[in-house]
């Protein structure tokens, strides 16, 4: 099946984790996930735009490599850290949510989301205290892709009548 133009695959997606059991409560479990994403998006299969991990569930703004779709991308998250963890008990929830970015509103819209949602949780009082976001002054992340990055420049040139 052919993969959708790369310009069109970036995605906003949440998976949990097996019975929304508090697993990244656990600090070594936080960063083995942060671990897990900086791994693959360092091996190109994705660009990662924006995350938290939160204590139950993740939530990422990524774009896949072209060759890769976002069932596989998720399935390199979900199996790497499923393996890196050796759990014998079941660790994801089977299903993910998923909703493809259609233009850099919707970006903007998901990033701020996902920085909320610590704070949301009641987890840190400022977003950038929380250590496994990407809101946090210690992540790495990959720029707005190029496709995205030009809207808002194109719209400001656009003349208002």
């Amino acid at each position: 099946m052919p993969l959708a133009p790369q310009e069109t695959r970036t995605y906003f997606t949440t998976f949990s984790t097996s019975g929304r059991r508090r697993l990244f409560h656990v600090e070594s479990a936080a960063r083995l996930m942060l671990d897990t994403l900086r791994g693959y998006r360092e091996k190109g299969s994705f660009a990662l735009h924006a995350f938290a991990v939160m204590p139950d569930h993740v939530h990422l703004l990524l774009t896949p490599a072209p060759e890769v779709s976002l069932e596989k991308a998720i399935q390199f998250m979900k199996g790497g850290f499923s393996f890196r963890l050796k759990s014998r008990s079941e660790v994801w929830e089977r299903a993910h949510f998923d909703k493809r970015i259609k233009d850099r509103d919707g970006y903007e819209a998901c990033v701020a989301y996902i920085h909320a949602n610590p704070v949301a949780a009641g987890l840190v009082e400022d977003a950038a205290q929380f250590a496994y976001s990407s809101a946090h002054p210690s992540a790495s992340l990959d720029p707005i892709p190029d496709w995205l990055a030009w809207q808002k420049e194109a719209n400001a040139a656009d003349p208002i009548f």
